[in-house]
């Protein structure tokens, strides 16, 4: 039984129908990208899989539980958090402070403290950094804190959208490393929504290709980057260099 399943799910804005027709599957332990062109429907596949946007059809699955009407609160003590594109920290308050609150849904001090030092592990700069405004760090260290704050939620599925985006190639291969880090070492279940299209597919064992809300294309994301649609489509000239070793 897969964790995630959307079936045939579709969303609109208004009248305007951005999603519509798609079908996923998150396995167990698994990374999976979303990858396309801007408006293709990543972003917003992802908040309607996060309760953030509502379905207009279809259904939404969790270990068998349909979840297609809960709302976002309650599919994060599911155990599904995001973070979120343009990572949405409070600038005002600490980086502590915003990792904290992504802990609010968890009582117990002991996992907070465990999960915390977690973070530190993972992005040690975070760590250095505890004590500033969110809003004084560098956009890849507030990309790391942004995911800090979900996984201080404790998910078993963590959803990042867009977490390369607007960042230096050495910081986008730290974050690279993190993703692979985390779902390796940890076993945690990771969606990645990308327009770094090859970035992505090297991370993912699985992918989906959406054009214009739908999926056109998916499969092992080897099998993506050896394809000539998606590469004549997506993928153009080589990596920049430091991105993310092969």
């Amino acid at each position: 039984m897969p964790m995630l399943e959307g079936h045939r799910i579709a969303v609109h804005y208004g009248p305007l129908e951005a999603v519509h027709d798609v079908s996923l599957r998150i396995g167990d332990g698994q990374i999976v990208a979303l990858v396309g062109s801007n408006g293709a429907g990543k972003s917003t596949t992802l908040k309607a899989m996060m309760g953030l946007k509502p379905l207009s059809r279809g259904t939404l699955t969790w270990g068998g539980e349909d979840i297609s009407a809960l709302p976002a609160a309650a599919r994060v003590t599911r155990g599904i958090a995001l973070s979120p594109e343009g990572r949405r920290l409070f600038p005002r308050m600490t980086v502590l402070e915003n990792l904290q609150l992504g802990a609010h849904t968890v009582r117990n001090a002991r996992v907070r403290q465990r999960t915390m030092e977690q973070v530190y592990a993972l992005f040690p700069r975070v760590a250095e950094r505890r004590h500033q405004q969110a809003g004084s760090l560098s956009g890849g260290e507030q990309q790391m804190v942004a995911i800090g704050r979900a996984l201080m939620a404790q998910p078993k599925l963590l959803m990042l959208d867009e977490p390369s985006l607007g960042l230096a190639p050495k910081i986008i291969a730290e974050i690279a490393h993190a993703v692979e880090a985390l779902n390796h070492d940890t076993g945690l279940s990771i969606v990645l929504v990308e327009q770094n299209a090859r970035l992505a597919l090297r991370l993912a064992h699985h992918a989906y290709v959406l054009e214009q809300g739908a999926v056109v294309r998916s499969g092992t994301g080897q099998a993506l980057l050896a394809d000539d649609f998606v590469k004549n489509a997506y993928l153009g000239a080589a990596p920049i260099q430091g991105e993310l070793a092969a």
